[in-house]
């Protein structure tokens, strides 16, 4: 029987391939942003001391606080509620939930947030009465007894109550469960039917199984589409002048700017408060993305230097 040869182990010294293109590239760019950061340091227009003292102002940090943080905070917990309990209705195989998470989708996607919030703030109109609280229909069930009265607790002026925060969080919110029905049905669609087939066997019912086993397991589908989702939301709340709702930040900066003839600082200082606010999102959104990808994501292996180790059949000489 003829041996086989030995096999030695030997060291090459790999030339990385030149890119004199993206040396060019990065020449360009880099002058660009140089440009770009001279005008904005130099530039009269900008008034960056006007800008920041716009910012301070009490009602465009209360507006910053009630109007944006609040109102995406709020919106996002009942949009993505409603969107999960749309994808669940969206998957029953009961012909009228399937049908009318259909229709809430296509309605709401189909209508932008501005004419949405628009709709809201003119929906006074709708109730000129105002909007009873308590049993509907109650003046009509009682005439049927002989009876002249109300059943309501109370009666909300519906002007007040859509130009209000209320209205902000419902016309946003309303929007966001059409968008995240369809995000948490591609998320609960990613897992395998055999893991609800599993937890059925163990004993769960379907919504035991979907809580436990099927919703943990696709959030890691959910989880980034929802963070792009919240940073939109963010930015969207400079539509909630269509309501409208006086109190938003957009909205006091940009009658500081008004009254100053002085609009390109304060566009600035919004700027500088979305800047700021979706920086830190994206980075809770990357932790979340990290936290619910364990188990997923494939190991990374970096290279050490630029040698690389190829094995040679032994000389027989």
């Amino acid at each position: 029987m003829t041996a086989l040869p030995e096999r030695r182990a030997e060291t090459l010294d790999a030339i990385p391939v030149r890119h004199p293109g993206r040396v060019v590239a990065v020449g360009v760019v880099l002058v660009v942003c140089a440009m770009l950061a001279h005008q904005i340091v130099t530039n009269k227009a900008f008034d960056w001391p006007f800008t920041f003292a716009a910012m301070a102002q009490p009602q465009v940090v209360d507006g910053y606080v009630k109007g944006v943080l609040l109102v995406t905070i709020a919106a996002m917990l009942l949009g993505v509620a409603g969107g999960v309990l749309l994808a669940v209705m969206r998957m029953s195989p009961n012909p009228v939930l399937r049908g009318v998470s259909f229709a809430y989708a296509w309605f709401f996607r189909a209508i932008p947030r501005y004419v949405l919030l628009a709709i809201l703030g003119a929906a006074g109109a709708f109730f000129t009465e105002g909007i009873g609280v308590g049993i509907p229909y109650d003046k009509e069930i009682l005439s049927l007894f002989g009876i002249d009265g109300t059943m309501r607790i109370a009666t909300l002026d519906a002007n007040q109550l859509f130009g209000s925060y209320v209205g902000a969080v419902l016309g946003m919110s309303l929007s966001e469960a059409a968008y995240m029905a369809e995000i948490a049905r591609s998320g609960i669609i990613s897992v395998d039917k055999g893991q609800t087939e599993a937890a059925q066997a163990l004993g769960m019912n379907q919504g035991q199984a979907m809580w436990r086993i099927v919703l943990p397991q696709a959030m890691r589908v959910i989880v980034p589409p929802t963070g792009n989702e919240t940073i939109a939301m963010f930015k969207d709340t400079s539509l909630l002048v269509a309501l409208p709702l006086v109190g938003e930040m957009f909205y006091q900066l940009r009658a500081i700017g008004t009254n100053y003839y002085k609009m390109i600082p304060v566009f600035m200082g919004a700027t500088l408060f979305y800047l700021v606010t979706t920086s830190v999102l994206m980075v809770g959104q990357s932790y979340l993305e990290r936290h619910f990808g364990k188990g997923y994501a494939p190991a990374r292996v970096k290279p050490k230097g630029n040698t690389t180790a190829v094995d040679f059949p032994a000389s027989d000489h």
